[in-house]
């Protein structure tokens, strides 16, 4: 039986379509991560430049590879706080002004001090986007567009990176800090002109506003009287519940979404991610590769497989890209071990060659859903009324673990690059597991939908 609908909006598409302020609206929300992959980028082209200009030692540049890790596991802590007491719109917003007055901070530091504490500035920034990006774009997109707008997140991230690598090699780190700030700027501007994301207004009470959010971005002549009513109804049976504290989040209705949230953040940075991204010119160097080559070479596969993740993210779902990439992560990371193995035993003279070959496949298959999925199930799996916690909570294990693998890479690498690298491979390895146990099938169903799921698998039987 239809749902009877207003005259005044008549109904056209069901499941929705991609309006003007919805492309526009994920267009500025993904400036943010633009930003977020131009800051992880720029401290492997700029490495040669800054030891050589500011005289760092090994354990300073990998304090400053780092701390943006710290500044971001911070922004990752009072993520979700800001987000649900600003509102979407205004944790981007504020975030970006710590990302441009860090890259302020490094364009002009003449000493370390600037440059730390421009890194850490940056980092906080990047540690509240990395949360409200694929949440915010995950709350005004339909269930049928949802996992391709998503995607475009780490799509995005990935453009961010590529581009510092590419323009790092021929311009100055100072030049590069520089250019780091446009993107701030086209989200900061960009922001007045979309819409705030209509569950987050919901969950404030603004219930005026929700529908006057949902009309503008699923277009004028859209009925949105169905997905209303299911946010307000949803909303209104979070409201009965008691105001959640962290705690709350170990209740056995969450296990499975926390299981799953954490475990996918966790993997993904224990799988090695960081290493290469932050130091893919030393790894190059160390291998016997031309770094300028290799880290061309990278932007030249990274791209093309994160339009191709994106593009698939509807058609094959969540957990058979998430698969493949990781599998693919696995077989990079051998390789690139294998090659430092033979390279140390001086068994084959073309071992750098499978150093190149490992690193591009792993940054392909990376790219083509390790890199962002896990981010579009995290924005997906928790219920409004848990979700800002539950995402910093996320996003800090995230962040914390980036660290802890960027700011060791050169000490490992110094005891032993094969081993390293073996170890990554393994963790990959283990990750397939995980995804083929765990992780569920999130295409094509609603928020509501998926995390009414995920509460009854781990309800008590």
């Amino acid at each position: 039986m239809e749902p009877e609908s207003s005259p005044l909006l008549p109904r056209i598409r069901p499941d929705g379509g991609a309006t003007g302020v919805l492309v526009l609206s994920t267009f500025i929300a993904v400036a943010g991560s633009y930003a977020f992959g131009s800051a992880v980028g720029f401290s492997s082209p700029a490495q040669s430049g800054i030891l050589q200009d500011l005289g760092l030692t090994l354990p300073e540049y990998s304090l400053f590879g780092s701390i943006s890790t710290i500044g971001a596991m911070f922004g990752a802590i009072l993520s979700g706080k800001i987000a649900d007491l600003l509102g979407r719109k205004g944790a981007m917003g504020l975030a970006e002004l710590f990302n441009v007055a860090g890259w302020l901070a490094m364009a002009f530091s003449m000493n370390v001090w600037w440059l730390d504490i421009g890194r850490l500035f940056t980092g906080f920034g990047i540690g509240l986007l990395s949360y409200v990006v694929p949440v915010y774009i995950a709350e005004i997109t339909p269930k049928n567009l949802r996992g391709v707008f998503t995607s475009v997140n780490q799509l995005m991230i990935c453009f961010g990176l590529s581009v510092m690598y590419l323009v790092g090699n021929v311009i100055t780190w100072r030049l590069l800090a520089l250019i780091g700030t446009i993107p701030c700027l086209i989200q900061l501007l960009g922001l007045a002109l979309i819409p705030e994301s209509p569950r987050w207004l919901a969950k404030i009470g603004r219930w005026d506003d929700c529908e006057a959010s949902l009309i503008r971005v699923r277009g004028k002549n859209a009925n949105i009287f169905d997905e209303a009513a299911e946010i307000r109804d949803y909303t209104r049976a979070l409201d009965q519940l008691e105001d959640s504290r962290m705690i709350d989040l170990f209740q056995r209705k969450y296990a499975h979404s926390l299981i799953v949230g954490v475990g996918l953040m966790v993997l993904q940075q224990f799988g090695g991610v960081n290493a290469i991204s932050y130091y893919a010119s030393a790894i190059f160097s160390s291998a016997g590769y031309s770094n300028r080559v290799g880290t061309t070479a990278m932007v030249i596969v990274q791209i093309p497989m994160a339009v191709t993740g994106t593009l698939l993210m509807e058609k094959s779902g969540r957990r058979q890209l998430l698969l493949v990439s990781a599998a693919g992560t696995c077989l990079g990371c051998f390789l690139i071990g294998l090659s430092y193995l033979l390279q140390d035993l001086k068994l084959w003279e073309s071992s750098p060659f499978l150093a190149l070959m490992g690193v591009l496949i792993f940054s392909g298959s990376f790219s083509l859903g390790m890199g962002g999925i896990p981010w579009v199930i995290m924005s997906e799996i928790f219920p409004i009324n848990v979700k800002g916690l539950a995402g910093s909570l996320v996003t800090v294990v995230n962040w914390l673990g980036s660290w802890i693998i960027t700011y060791s890479f050169n000490f490992l690498a110094q005891w032993s690059s094969a081993g390293t690298f073996f170890m990554f491979a393994t963790v990959c390895g283990f990750t397939t597991i995980f995804i083929i146990k765990l992780v569920p099938e999130t295409k094509g169903r609603t928020l509501e939908e998926i995390q009414a799921s995920m509460i009854s698998f781990g309800a008590p039987k």
